[in-house]
C-alpha cells in the first residue's frame, strides 16, 4: 500500500478513536537512569535572561521541582532570577557566573536530573550535547541550527547517550491550534493536503534598545545593546534565511505526523530585499541617518518564505516577517479535502476563519471559529484552563514546562524529541542554502534513518500533556 493511502487509512481510522484508545507513548528512559516518580525534579537552569526567568517563574510555583543552579555570566539576570525564587518561598540556587562557560561546572553537579537550556542560539549545540553527555536530561528553547551538521550531532549524542532532549516549542501547545488539532484528529478536514504558518511579528523594538531597557528604547545593538539585541540581531546582519522557523513549523508538522508516519523532504526558499531594519534606525529618534548602525548593511530579507514538500504528498508554507512594520499575526493555514481554518491575530478564539463544505452546505462562506473553537477545545486545555491562566503567551507556556516535568516524572517520551528538534532546526540552514543558491530546490534530511515510517503520532493524544 503506498503512503496516500495509508494516509486516507489512518484519517478514517482517527476519526472514530477515542482519546483513551491510542497508542502509549515510549519509556523516556532508555538509558540507565535512578529517578524515582515520587521524587522532586532537580534542575538547573543554563540562562537566565528574560526567557529564562519565564521559565524560572513557572518551576519555582511547583512542589514537584528543586530549582538547583543557575549558569549565566549576567550579574543582572541572576540576580533577578534569585529574586523569582526568594518571592516563591525557595532556596536560593546556586550560581555559576564565572564567564561563559561556567556552565559545565553546573553540569557537572550530580545533584541536578535535568536542564532548562535558554541562551542565544549559537550555545545551543555545545550546551544541550554537553548537557546529554553528563547525563542530564534537556529541555531547549527553541530557534534554529547555525549549520546542518548541528542538526546530526544533536541525534548523534542523543543515539550515542540515549539522554533525551525536550524542544520546548510553545506554539504548539495554542489553545486555538490545539483545538484545530483535535478537529483534524476527529477527520473533520478530511486528507490533509497543504498548511502554513510562519513567524510573522515586528521585532524591529526587539532587536533595537537602549543597552539599559530590552524592548523599544533605542537603535543599538551588539556590544551597546541589551538582551536579545545584544546577540539575535547579528544573525540579521550575516544571514538570510529562515531564522526561526519551529513557531510556525511545529504546529504544521504535528497535524501532518511528521517524523511519525510522515517526513519533510525538500525545500525551496526565497527572500525579499532588505529595507526595514534600516528604515527602522534612521526614522528612530535615538537614531537617525547618521547613526553609525544605519550604515550597517542587512543581509536578512524582510520577507522570507520557504515552501516545503512532504514524503505523503502534503506541501508546508513558511514565512519570515519580523522586520517591518505589522501587527502579530502566525498565519496559519490547514486545508484538507474536507475543510479549511485560517487564523489572523494572536490566537484568541474569536480570531479565525473556517469553512466545511458538507456541514456548510457548500455555503462558500466562511464563518468565524469562535463556536468551533469552544466545541472541540483540546481536553488537555479543558483540563488545566485555571492551572495555565497567567503563564506566558496566553498559558501556553504552561503546557511546555508541565510537559517537561511530568514527562520526567513518568517516565514517558517527550512529545517532542531530538528527532523533531534536529529536523525543525534544519531549515534555517537549509533554507540559506536554497536562497544562496537562487531559490534553488534543497533535500531535507531523514534524521530518523527510516523510523519515521514505524513512529507513532504522541503529541496531544490525552487530556495530561
Amino acid at each position: 500500500m503506498d503512503n496516500t493511502s495509508s494516509r486516507r487509512n489512518f484519517i478514517k481510522t482517527a476519526a472514530l478513536a477515542s482519546f483513551g484508545a491510542l497508542v502509549l507513548p515510549n519509556s523516556l528512559f532508555a538509558y540507565s537512569n535512578d529517578f524515582k516518580s515520587d521524587k522532586k525534579v532537580r534542575v538547573g537552569f543554563i540562562g537566565v535572561g528574560l526567557r529564562g526567568q519565564e521559565h524560572v517563574k513557572l518551576l519555582a510555583k511547583r512542589d514537584d521541582v528543586e530549582i538547583v543552579a543557575f549558569a549565566d555570566p549576567d550579574k543582572r539576570m541572576l540576580l533577578a532570577s534569585q529574586k523569582i525564587l526568594k518571592d516563591h518561598n525557595k532556596s536560593a540556587a546556586q550560581e555559576f557566573s564565572n564567564g561563559e562557560y561556567d556552565y559545565r561546572n553546573l553540569l557537572k553537579l550530580k545533584t541536578i536530573d535535568a536542564v532548562v537550556i535558554a541562551t542565544p542560539w549559537e550555545w545551543h549545540l555545545p550546551q544541550g550535547t554537553e548537557a546529554m553527555r553528563a547525563r542530564k536530561i534537556v529541555g531547549m528553547e527553541v530557534s534554529g541550527a547555525i549549520k546542518l551538521q548541528d542538526c546530526w550531532e544533536f541525534v548523534k549524542v542523543y543515539e550515542e547517550t540515549k539522554v533525551p532532549i525536550f524542544m520546548m516549542e510553545n506554539v504548539c501547545y495554542r489553545r486555538d491550534i490545539m483545538a484545530v488539532l483535535n478537529m483534524v484528529r476527529k477527520g473533520m478536514f478530511g486528507e490533509l493536503v497543504h498548511g502554513r504558518g510562519g513567524y510573522q511579528h515586528d521585532l524591529r523594538g526587539v532587536l533595537f534598545n537602549d543597552g539599559v531597557t530590552p524592548y523599544n528604547s533605542g537603535a543599538e545593538f551588539g556590544e551597546k545593546g541589551f538582551s536579545e539585541a545584544h546577540w539575535r540581531t547579528e544573525h540579521y546582519v550575516k544571514r538570510n534565511g529562515e531564522l526561526y522557523p519551529t513557531h510556525g513549523l511545529g504546529p504544521v508538522a504535528v497535524m501532518m505526523d511528521i517524523n511519525r508516519g510522515n517526513r519533510l523532504t525538500r525545500l525551496s526558499s526565497f527572500s525579499s530585499k532588505s529595507v526595514g531594519l534600516h528604515k527602522y534606525i534612521a526614522e528612530h529618534p535615538k537614531g537617525g541617518e547618521n547613526h553609525p548602525n544605519a550604515k550597517v548593511k542587512f543581509n536578512q530579507g524582510d520577507i522570507v518564505t520557504t515552501q516545503i514538500a512532504c514524503a505523503n504528498g502534503e506541501t508546508i508554507l513558511l514565512t519570515h516577517d519580523t522586520s517591518l512594520q505589522r501587527p502579530y499575526d502566525l498565519g496559519f493555514r490547514v486545508q484538507g479535502t474536507e475543510g479549511l481554518w485560517q487564523d489572523f491575530g494572536w490566537g484568541d478564539f474569536n480570531q479565525g476563519n473556517i469553512y466545511f463544505e458538507k456541514t456548510m452546505n457548500h455555503s462558500h462562506r466562511w464563518e468565524n471559529t469562535e463556536k468551533w473553537m469552544k466545541e472541540f477545545d483540546h481536553p488537555i486545555w479543558k483540563k488545566f484552563e485555571n492551572t495555565a491562566a497567567g503563564a506566558g503567551h496566553g498559558g501556553m507556556d504552561f503546557f511546555v514546562m508541565n510537559t517537561f516535568i511530568e514527562c520526567i516524572k513518568r517516565n514517558i517520551e517527550f512529545p517532542m524529541d531530538v528527532y523533531d528538534l534536529a529536523l525543525w532546526y534544519s531549515i534555517t540552514p537549509l533554507s540559506e542554502e536554497s536562497i544562496a543558491k537562487g531559490g534553488q530546490v534543497v533535500d531535507i534530511p531523514d534524521f530518523t534513518n527510516g523510523k519515521w515510517k514505524t513512529r507513532k503520532p504522541v503529541f496531544g493524544m490525552t487530556d495530561e500533556f
